[in-house]
């Protein structure tokens, strides 16, 4: 890894860490860093400054509306079940509870039902 793709996981792992989300460990996706629950792949680093989120497509749609400097997708993402977010636009505490989002999208149900998910906030 890169300083630049070291330094952005690093910001991503802590925010996991502080969510306490279990069953999460590192892995690699196309050669970056990845985050897994268990087998399933929910976060990883497109490049430094990119980060791919598994998500619901409905849940996707209304992000890339809402915020569309922070959500956005390109080609090779359409019709897939992921949204690229901008890490240089995004908050410490909205990347954390859509990280978590993530962790419940991709966690089997025997994991998640033990964890309910975050309180959404105004504006969320």
């Amino acid at each position: 890894m890169t300083n630049d793709l070291d330094q952005a996981f690093i910001r991503i792992e802590q925010l996991v860490r502080q969510r306490a989300l279990p069953g999460v460990a590192r892995a690699t996706s196309n050669g970056t860093p990845a985050l897994k629950v268990l087998d399933n792949s929910f976060a990883h680093l497109l490049d430094a400054t990119t980060l791919v989120l598994q998500c619901p497509p409905d849940q996707k749609a209304l992000l890339m509306e809402i915020s569309p400097d922070i959500y956005f997708e390109t080609d090779p993402y359409v019709g897939q079940p992921a949204v690229l977010i901008h890490l240089d636009a995004i908050t410490d505490e909205e990347l954390s509870l859509r990280l978590e989002d993530a962790w419940f999208f991709e966690s089997p149900p025997s994991l998640a039902m033990h964890r309910a998910p975050a309180s959404p906030k105004a504006g969320d």
